[in-house]
């Protein structure tokens, strides 16, 4: 089961204004369960994106960092699990296109209003006409109160649905924060199969939202691993409903803007930590702060060489406080002048290395109960600087490997 993770409560997450979403059963791979969702956007929306850099992006990738770049404003986005047309090569662009073409249709719109996503098996042609089948049955259904169903519908080897609202206040009026994401294995988010959706109750120029998306991302799903492999699909999308009497943040670094980022981050970095929570067999949730670095792109790299160790994922399974696995992937991050004389680690309130050896008063039973917990911390000191920056991920259990080997099945 996830580690500390529950799906969201009926009620808690809130509509945004304007925003509707439908879902279907459009038999993408499997019979009689969700797989397609359309979010429909009032005119007044606006929209940004990060995406995979994973050099073999799926289709739908290219098509909607196309689509965003034209400067139409968005109208749609329509997701599907099940597949996720990618390595698909023309065909794949062909049959996404489709999707977006029918969609535009039903809405009146041009192709570019709409952004596709997919997510699911790699190497797959997309059943488009499963898809286009199933849009009149997620639009017949669309709310703006329809953010858990959503939630379920783009799952694929998740456990729990992924959802979190929060509210801000910009110039005395309350702003609501709601989004969802979808994501547990093949989980190295470089830009996050991840998809995530957030959107807002205000108005934002789209270049102020890509800013605000842009340093979010490094702050939440940058900073999770559950085993180091980098989707072709991954998709960020941050959404400004733009409803004319709501708050206006036209700048970066003002007063409003700051609130903002401070809720949207809020809700990225739940999601975020929910990925790793529910990361495909995890038993644990695993905190790696590396601390007194020369700058924060150090502290990250050796915090993801422990993350992406399968010796200390593993470790970390069985309970074992074999902890000379920690320091062998700190001194491989590739930290060239490294004095690992200075390092220092702890596991929990455990201090584990002193100096960059064994601490005197260490005792490997105090380390062993810390290993035991479902939520663990590691504190890595490098001592060098005052740096300092952390990732998230979990452990790599036998049902990871079982989950898998059946994936296809």
């Amino acid at each position: 089961m996830p580690v500390g993770l529950v799906a969201p409560s009926a009620g808690s997450l809130k509509p945004i204004p304007g925003i509707a979403l439908g879902v279907a059963q459009a038999g993408v791979r499997k019979a009689n369960r969700d797989d397609l969702l359309v979010i429909t956007l009032p005119e007044t929306a606006t929209a940004a994106g990060v995406f995979t850099q994973n050099r073999y992006c799926a289709a739908p990738v290219q098509i909607c960092r196309a689509h965003l770049g034209a400067g139409v404003p968005p109208r749609a986005l329509v997701v599907n699990t099940g597949n996720a047309n990618a390595g698909t090569g023309e065909d794949g662009l062909m049959r996404a296109r489709q999707v977006c073409q029918a969609l535009a249709a039903h809405l009146g719109c041009t192709e570019q209003a709409i952004l596709p996503f997919s997510t699911g098996v790699i190497m797959e042609s997309l059943p488009a006409d499963r898809i286009v089948a199933g849009l009149p049955e997620a639009l017949s259904n669309r709310m703006e109160d329809n953010w858990q169903r959503a939630a379920g519908a783009i799952m694929t080897t998740d456990i729990v649905a992924k959802g979190r609202s929060t509210t801000c206040t910009i110039d005395g009026q309350v702003v609501t924060v709601t989004g969802i994401a979808k994501g547990s294995g093949m989980i190295h988010p470089n830009m996050a199969t991840m998809l995530g959706y957030v959107a807002i109750d205000a108005q934002v120029p789209a270049e102020v939202l890509q800013t605000l998306l842009n340093h979010v991302t490094n702050e939440s799903f940058n900073r999770v691993t559950v085993d180091g492999d980098t989707s072709t699909n991954d998709s960020f999308i941050l959404i400004a409903n733009g409803r004319h009497d709501a708050p206006r943040i036209d700048a970066v670094g003002t007063a409003a803007y700051e609130a903002l980022y401070a809720a949207v981050a809020e809700v990225s970095v739940f999601l975020a930590q929910a990925l790793a929570r529910d990361g495909e067999g995890a038993t644990k949730f695993v905190t790696i702060q590396v601390e007194e670095g020369r700058d924060r792109a150090e502290c990250v790299k050796i915090a993801k060489a422990i993350a992406h160790s399968p010796l200390v994922k593993t470790a970390l399974f069985a309970s074992d406080p074999n902890l000379g696995r920690i320091l062998c992937a700190i001194g491989y991050a590739g930290i060239d002048d490294l004095d690992v004389s200075k390092i220092g680690l702890w596991l929990g309130d455990v201090e584990v290395v002193r100096n960059g050896g064994r601490d005197p008063a260490y005792v490997e039973a105090r380390a062993a109960e810390v290993m035991k917990q479902a939520d663990i911390t590691m504190r890595i000191t490098l001592g060098r600087g005052t740096a300092h920056d952390q990732v998230w991920t979990c452990d790599f259990s036998y049902d990871y490997v079982k989950i898998n080997a059946e994936y296809r099945s």
